[in-house]
């Protein structure tokens, strides 16, 4: 079977987006029908990465030259290990608060 290809459509043929034009649209969203406001809530709803529960937070920390080296050259995620090394000492009581 064959597929017909669709017909271009001129962007600037496109009928202008009103409030009149929102009022009357079905809203759904991952093919659930959903209201009105909670269409347009989640338009609003801000994009990108969300924001995590704890954040890191940007610190200054001063290491011996070699081991740095050692550390940098485990590769990519270096500090997240190191995060993790340091979690696993304060769980364990090695590092006291």
């Amino acid at each position: 079977m064959q597929s017909i290809p669709k017909p271009w459509i001129d962007p600037e043929d496109a009928p202008e987006l009103t409030e009149d034009f929102g009022d009357r649209a079905i809203w759904s969203i991952g093919g659930a029908q959903v209201t009105q406001g909670v269409g347009r809530t989640a338009m609003r709803v801000a994009r990108g990465r969300p924001h995590a529960v704890a954040p890191k937070v940007a610190t200054t920390i001063r290491f011996d030259a070699d081991l740095l080296a050692v550390l940098k050259a485990s590769g990519r995620g270096w500090q997240t290990r190191v995060n993790a090394l340091l979690r696993e000492a304060v769980d364990q009581g090695r590092v006291k608060p």
